[in-house]
């Protein structure tokens, strides 16, 4: 769809989307997108279903659920997007999706609020939310406060936060991982001598990595447990008559 066909789409949101979609194809953005893909890889994994659902500003290819049949791409009119829309008019019915991926959605969002609860209605009852964000409490987060530009400009919410928006849309969180905890750095060489420091601090899941990825499965709702047939009052037993009993009297 050209962006002619757009034109009533927010000019500050597709500036937004189109500035952190130039961030990410940097180097420090190919950093941070080459670690959280395989942690994505490695959770979709396990999912199954008919419906996957992706929203992010990246340009690269998002990752799959190889077990999920269909796999679509929604988010501005850029290329590699199946289906333009804006953030907070998705045009699925609601429980359209078995899966939806939000990465980096809610970090450069002008309504993360308003972003979530589109994707949290889209999903399923029984299936699953599964966030991607900039961790504000790590060397990533503080280049978000100290730097300038796309990044600057992303919101950078916390996981815990993120966690208490979903318990509120009914979504129990399953998982939390943590990743990318080499600092932000453009530097090969930099990246090459920390590369061990980022296995074992993986291995370790400590919760200074630069991105987190929140796993969460929306409640089953609409349930109630069924109650025992109503037993209707039996009527009082009454005593039986009992036979008289004639007795002879022998005569003495």
């Amino acid at each position: 769809m050209s962006d002619q066909a757009f034109a009533q789409a927010d000019n500050e949101w597709i500036e937004l989307i189109s500035e952190a979609r130039a961030w990410f194809e940097g180097p420090v953005g190919q950093l941070m997108l080459k670690q959280e893909q395989a942690l994505l890889e490695e959770e979709l994994a396990r999912f199954f279903g008919g419906f996957l659902v992706h929203y992010g500003p990246s340009a690269e290819a998002p990752p799959s659920a190889p077990q999920v049949q269909r796999n679509v791409r929604v988010g501005a009119p850029f290329p590699g997007v199946e289906i333009v829309c804006e953030e907070q008019a998705w045009p699925f019915s609601e429980h359209a999706a078995d899966v939806v991926v939000l990465q980096h959605g809610l970090d450069f969002s002008l309504s993360p609020h308003g972003l979530l609860r589109e994707a949290a209605m889209t999903v399923r009852p029984g299936g699953h939310l599964l966030i991607v964000g900039i961790n504000p409490w790590s060397t990533w987060g503080m280049r978000h406060v100290l730097g300038k530009g796309a990044l600057r400009k992303a919101r950078c919410i916390s996981a815990s936060r993120v966690g208490d928006w979903l318990n509120l849309l009914g979504f129990a969180l399953e998982k939390r991982r943590f990743g990318c905890y080499r600092p932000p750095l453009a530097s090969p060489a930099w990246q090459r001598r920390l590369k061990g420091w980022e296995r074992k601090a993986g291995q370790w899941q400590l919760g200074g990595g630069g991105v987190y990825v929140l796993v969460a499965r929306k409640m089953v709702v609409g349930l109630r447990p069924l109650r025992p047939p109503r037993r209707e009052p039996m009527g009082k037993l009454l005593p039986l008559p009992l036979a008289k009993v004639n007795r002879r009297r022998s005569d003495s």
